[in-house]
């Protein structure tokens, strides 16, 4: 017998977020599989940072497999994003549209990606048949009644895909799961390392995208374009121009000269150009392979190291075809000089590209007789996605968490939005006084003064703060960096002084000093990153953190929402088109229809052709029955304006 969790709207949730089709083996059942890309709906019930939230989970998809999804326009099958009461989803393709709950806390980026995981054809991993050769259930410590959470499955339900069982699943339970006792665990690891490993929410693991890979024949990503950590001798299909006056050399690490790859752990490659002789102006471009691009956003990421003259250079160019199908018109993209430091440093070079194309590095040597060093490069990746507008490079963490004490903090640099408003980052290593949690650290957002402030938008709510540290694991498809974010409100006020949060900070908040500018009143998290998590994946490496900041206009998240559907305004009498010259037949003509917003609580059902009668009184219904060919949204009831039922269609369905 299987109990079900009963949610607050009487939904019978299977493993606690799971809404299970009619048929429980939608894994192995190949007609449960999607279709790319998936259309879908952000409903307006969503809150805005769901919503922002929900695309970036989508762009996760996009990066690191085949999975696509698309705006809804009327198809039978769609996933319609809404807040519910939790976080839950059906398993696999139902074929007649199916929702995704995100309700309360469910907004971040990891969860939704749990969620899909789901909706895509996956159980949770500690269901597996296998699964009590790896964890330990303990039943007694289990909230009466939820027992059925832990139940295990045969093969005939689950396909674990030939991989192992993996304790960094994203659809991993935490140890806590459904406890009676907060500090009684219900799940441990038989290897006891993996017990704060469990549960965890920064990403999908590596044996997460092999599943998904293996389970949609995924051959690629749609995002991913190139990457290289030059261990290899081939060094990725970069190639040198043999006229230079100088050459980028495929060196060896060595203790106090290591790799960014593996910093030292043990011996690694990297690119470097020695600045030490030949001749001031001498160069060296090193380029990538020729690529093909399929969307126009680029981002280009690397690390580069320059510890030689002050006058050094590091030239990033954009070699792009000319028209004739030569890749050969080169384009200066960004020049990086000489600051002091070094160090490796990230850089992060956005551009736009949609023809076939190389990128390329050029070194310039400086002053030889003043250089110790040279020009280095590493871990570089190529991405069709938006580059972080906002880089904080925190350098010595170590010597920061072992030097601070709970409430000890630090300050970023002061940053500017696209749109121009100033913001600060506090980062307190050892938490917030205020919080209860150790061992985490505590982070909060900040509006500063800036000269634009009487040109903006006040209170600058409804824009969406993200904050992602970086995992520097230099295969871009499997780093597992946190990404947490917000929205602002413009009605919420300041507890301490009663003026709205985010008013301009010359009002809200105090002059500091750090910034010689007015700071607003902090919001963030106490529990952004544990200690634990800064090892267990790459955040720390050269004992540097990198923190993005991006504070988006709402703008940037509205366009992106798929609430477009099709409606009829005005059909075509076919019997009045003029014939085929030579062939009797009617010439085709598309229907005449307007994309328009709809709204997103519009609840879906299947439109006959009666009811497009009787909204638009001269359409004729024909005697054969297209139940199947109108599938559309019936606004709500009680809403205003006039009554549109959009479908999808065949023209010649529809007659006066």
């Amino acid at each position: 017998m299987v109990i079900y969790l009963i949610s607050e709207t009487g939904r019978k949730l299977f493993e606690g977020d799971i809404i299970l089709p009619l048929e429980r083996n939608a894994l192995r059942n190949s007609s449960y599989r999607w279709k790319f890309p998936i259309p879908y709906i952000l409903a307006d019930s969503l809150d805005l940072n769901a919503k922002g939230v929900i695309l970036q989970a989508f762009d996760m998809f996009r990066l690191k497999s085949c999975v696509d999804f698309k705006p809804y326009e009327g198809e039978r099958t769609y996933l319609k994003f809404e807040k519910l009461d939790g976080c839950w989803s059906y398993v696999g393709d139902l074929q007649s549209g199916q929702t995704v709950s995100i309700g309360e806390r469910c907004d971040y980026k990891a969860i939704v990606e749990h969620e899909l995981l789901h909706a895509l054809g996956f159980y949770h991993e500690q269901s597996r048949t296998d699964r009590d050769d790896y964890v330990q259930i303990w039943w007694d410590e289990i909230i009466e009644g939820f027992a059925y959470a832990f139940d295990k499955h045969n093969d005939s339900f689950l396909d674990d895909l030939n991989t192992p069982y993996d304790y960094e699943s994203v659809l991993h339970y935490g140890p806590y799961s459904f406890n009676i006792n907060s500090n009684v665990p219900s799940i441990t690891t038989k290897i006891p390392e993996f017990n704060e490993i469990i549960g965890q929410r920064l990403d999908f693991s590596r044996i997460d995208l092999l599943r998904l890979n293996r389970m949609y024949n995924c051959t690629s990503s749609l995002t991913f374009l190139d990457q290289c950590s030059f261990e290899y001798i081939g060094i990725c299909g970069m190639v040198q121009n043999a006229q230079d006056g100088a050459n980028w050399e495929h060196t060896l690490g060595k203790p106090g000269d290591e790799d960014h790859t593996l910093v030292g752990s043990c011996a690694g490659y990297f690119m470097h150009l020695d600045t030490k002789t030949g001749h001031a102006g001498q160069s060296a471009l090193l380029e990538s392979r020729i690529l093909y691009p399929r969307r126009k956003e680029k981002c280009l990421q690397f690390f580069y190291r320059l510890n030689g003259s002050p006058q050094d250079k590091l030239v990033i160019w954009v070699k792009k075809d000319d028209g004739t199908g030569n890749v050969r018109r080169m384009e200066k993209l960004h020049t990086i000089t000489a600051d002091g430091e070094h160090h490796w440093k990230l850089a992060s070079i956005p551009f736009s590209v949609e023809n076939k194309f190389r990128y390329g590095f050029q070194g310039i040597r400086g002053e030889p007789a003043m250089s110790a060093g040279g020009i280095a490069i590493d871990d570089t990746s190529l991405t069709e996605t938006n580059c972080p507008t906002n880089i904080w490079h925190i350098r010595n963490f170590t010597s920061l968490l072992n030097s601070t004490s709970k409430g000890d903090y630090i300050v970023s640099p002061v940053f500017n939005s696209s749109e121009g408003y100033a913001f600060a980052l506090q980062l307190y290593p050892h938490g917030r006084n205020s919080s209860a949690y150790t061992n985490y650290m505590g982070i909060t957002f900040h509006l500063c003064s800036s000269p634009n402030d009487g040109l903006l938008e006040w209170p600058a709510g409804h824009r969406q703060v993200i904050l992602s540290v970086l995992d520097q694991e230099p295969d871009v498809i499997h780093r597992m960096s946190l990404s947490l974010s917000f929205t602002t409100d413009p009605k919420q006020n300041v507890e301490i002084n009663d003026t709205l949060q985010w008013d301009k900070p010359s009002i809200t908040g105090s002059f500091s000093s750090s910034c010689n500018c007015y700071m607003s009143p902090g919001v963030g998290w106490n529990t952004f990153l544990t200690h634990r998590e800064l090892h267990w994946k790459k955040f720390l490496k050269n004992d540097s953190l990198f923190i993005f900041a991006d504070f988006e206009g709402r703008f940037l998240i509205q366009s992106s929402s798929s609430e477009v559907v099709i409606f009829v305004r005005t059909v075509r009498s076919l019997s009045a088109l003029p014939k085929a010259a030579g062939k009797g037949k009617k010439e085709e003509k598309s229907c005449l229809v307007q994309r328009a917003a709809w709204p997103a609580h519009a609840h879906p059902v299947r439109a006959t052709c009666q009811m497009a009668a009787f909204i638009f009184p001269h359409v004729r219904c024909p005697k054969m029955n297209f139940l199947d060919s109108l599938v559309g949204y019936l606004r709500a009831t009680g809403t205003s304006g006039e009554q549109l039922i959009p479908f999808h269609y065949s023209c010649d369905e529809l007659l006066f």
